[in-house]
């Protein structure tokens, strides 16, 4: 098994990179960073007050469209990801977690950094209370279209990332959008 502390030490050193290239989100970066530096089972479900959860922003083969899965749960549009379930590489949670609720096994990934991140409530729901999770992203292109609906959600929608707005408010999946739309033109 490798050693968490290590894994949470790198988390930290991309998380600080992270930053260096998004500056205006350095509040958020650091609240993640004194999260993981101050609980040593950070990537753990049980961590009730709040865990890491890995999540991928896919695009087509072509770059102009996301996908977006109606989680059954929260009834909102948002992009595939979940728990890290104990697995301190959150790339690969992300991948996985893709993989899981879109049905796509073949990912490219864009960027070798960490897209986005976000920190976000959680309702309390079945004995589970509220808690938060500080996600992190990572941008994935698809290598295919094909699609099957997961038990997590209610359907999956490819959208042309310019008008993700008509599918959603969320501010973190327009500030996603955004973002990539950025990526594609420097």
């Amino acid at each position: 098994m490798i050693d968490q502390r290590l894994e949470r030490a790198d988390l930290v050193v991309a998380l600080c990179n992270y930053a260096q290239r998004w500056p205006r989100e350095w509040d958020t970066v650091q609240r993640i960073i004194d999260f993981v530096e101050q609980n040593p089972g950070c990537f753990n479900r049980s961590t009730l007050v709040g865990h890491i959860t890995g999540s991928a922003w896919i695009v087509s083969p072509t770059n102009d469209k996301t996908l977006l899965l109606h989680h059954r749960k929260l009834d909102k549009w948002l992009q595939p990801g979940g728990h890290a379930d104990g697995d301190g590489n959150i790339l690969r949670v992300a991948i996985t977690e893709a993989r899981e609720e879109t049905g796509i096994n073949e990912f490219d990934l864009v960027i070798q950094d960490i897209f986005d991140v976000d920190i976000h409530t959680i309702p309390e729901r079945r004995g589970e209370p509220q808690h938060l999770h500080y996600d992190i992203r990572y941008a994935l292109r698809a290598r295919t279209m094909d699609v099957i609906v997961s038990e997590e959600s209610n359907a999956l929608q490819w959208i042309n990332i310019p008008q993700i707005e008509s599918l959603t408010k969320e501010p973190s999946m327009i500030r996603m959008a955004h973002k990539w739309l950025q990526y594609q033109h420097d």
